[in-house]
């Protein structure tokens, strides 16, 4: 059995645990550049406002203190998702993290009994622990848990918790009542293509014929429905499998066109990808940097670059990405576009342990070699002990327009306390 163990209203719930105040007020979280809402309090929802309203349509009801809007806090976010996750490891060896704010948790060895008991131990002590409430759906596999995590949360007989079995009655009266459109991974053009085979709900789906779902539409669908009928097929990926390519980009804080602002952001992003790069002991062949305009400020003159730059050879030292990234953004750079965001990516990466060394390498070189690695070993953990960003190369400028506007983040709380004990220690 699988259960899935996902984070009510998770943004909103991190905000509160530090803000009591919070609680019980409508509260939404907004998107890099406070631009709109990406998170929402059930208060919030109650009072018709939609995920991704723009900010400044609600800034009258800010204003008067009627609701509250926060920047985004992510380091918050992660640190608060990493609490969550260790209490649940504490009962489950098998945790597989599907994104923030929803966990996967095996539960292997017990009769029914034990795995109602269990969900409803996991459901108390992570608010206990944490102060986040949670909602957990068990079942036979990730789709199905998927839906008996959406009945823990919607339906309240369940009281945030639904065990489902595969061939139940309770079961048959959650697909019947979901529509197909409603399962994981279906999305609404299939939905609708769906429909006319008569396919209206989960319960329709998981009464189709696998093969024929697979000739007609992609063996992806075969597995969603094998899932439903409780077979297991899916896989999710694994968090530590090293990624084919590292991007780091982000959206200004306001429209430029100044050189300078552009090679900040682009020396930052660089330093953050080769920092993700060493974490996962990848090198890279090569880097690509590129630049967008607002495509849809019509007003403005229109221009999204990218190049390719080619390293000597694979590396995961900052300073060759660097000197790459800066080679890059001169390239494609032309006076007269104010951009709103740059981004660097690395591409061809290969394994730090399997690297092919050249055969004209010389005892110098390699000697070299290994004290960039030592420099930039130090480097990581300096920044690791100290804080994300304390050891970097170059100075960024002070309110540059590629900064974020975060005029209403909170303090970032858990991240300073831990912060402050290691250097303490």
């Amino acid at each position: 059995m699988i259960g899935l163990v996902d984070c009510n209203n998770f943004y909103v719930s991190c905000e509160r645990v530090f803000q009591p105040r919070l609680e019980g007020r409508p509260v939404g979280v907004m998107s890099n550049n406070d631009g709109c809402v990406i998170a929402r309090s059930s208060e919030l929802k109650a009072l018709g406002v939609a995920m991704g309203t723009p900010a400044f349509e609600l800034q009258a009801w800010r204003d008067q203190g009627y609701i509250q809007l926060l920047s985004s806090n992510y380091e918050l976010y992660g640190d608060m998702s990493a609490r969550v996750r260790n209490v649940l490891e504490e009962f489950s060896a098998g945790v597989e993290p599907y994104s923030i704010d929803e966990m996967f948790v095996h539960f292997d060895g017990f009769d029914h009994a034990g795995i109602e008991a269990l969900a409803r131990t996991l459901h108390r002590r992570v608010r206990q622990f944490t102060g986040i409430p949670v909602c957990v759906g068990v079942a036979p596999t990730h789709t199905l848990g998927k839906l008996a995590n959406r009945a823990a949360k919607k339906r309240p007989e369940y009281a945030g918790v639904c065990v489902m079995q595969a061939d139940s009655t309770a079961t048959r009266h959650i697909l019947a009542g979901t529509a197909v459109s409603d399962v994981w991974g279906i999305g609404q053009r299939l939905a609708e293509k769906l429909a006319l085979q008569n396919i209206h709900t989960a319960w329709d789906l998981r009464h189709s014929d696998p093969h024929a779902m697979r000739r007609r539409f992609s063996v992806t669908l075969e597995r969603t429905v094998r899932e439903l009928q409780g077979t297991p097929c899916l896989e999710l990926n694994d968090e530590h499998r090293p990624r084919d390519r590292i991007m780091t980009s982000r959206s200004f804080g306001r429209l430029t066109g100044e050189l300078g602002d552009l090679q900040d952001a682009i020396r930052q992003h660089a330093q953050r990808s080769a920092e993700k790069l060493r974490q996962q002991e990848s090198q890279a062949r090569a880097v690509l940097v590129f630049l967008k305009t607002n495509r849809h400020r019509t007003d403005l003159p229109q221009y999204a670059p990218s190049v390719v730059v080619e390293l000597p050879e694979p590396s995961d030292d900052t300073r060759p990405i660097l000197a790459a990234a800066r080679q890059g953004l001169e390239a494609i750079y032309r006076r007269g576009y104010r951009f709103m965001k740059a981004g660097v990516m690395l591409l061809d990466l290969v394994d730090t342990n399997r690297q092919q060394l050249s055969l004209l390498d010389t005892p110098e070189r390699a000697e070299q070699r290994e004290r960039d690695h030592h420099l930039m070993a130090t480097l990581d953990a300096l920044n690791d002990r100290m804080g994300k960003g304390t050891v970097r190369l170059g100075v960024p400028r002070q309110n540059a327009a590629w900064q974020l506007r975060c005029a209403h983040r909170s303090p970032r709380w858990t991240t300073q306390w831990q912060e402050l004990r290691r250097v303490k220690a």
